[in-house]
């Protein structure tokens, strides 16, 4: 179903994962260019870790934020 004003883009919020936002998405990244997913959902990445990014490939799993080692 495609989203309207009447039915806005989703997105999950959850603090130890990336945001997962209802697709195709399009994301301006600091240098000012344009990256698109056209999957259903996108998993954006929250931590910087993702070799992908901003797409998320889990790197978040590895490590925590506190981790020294």
């Amino acid at each position: 179903m495609p989203n309207t004003p009447e039915r806005p883009h989703r997105i999950w919020v959850d603090r130890t994962g990336p945001l997962l936002v209802e697709g195709p998405v399009e994301v301006v990244l600091e240098d000012g260019t344009t990256v698109t997913s056209r999957r259903f959902v996108a998993a954006i990445c929250t931590c910087r870790r993702s070799r992908t990014y901003p797409w998320c490939d889990t790197s978040h799993r590895r490590r925590t934020r506190g981790d020294t080692t």
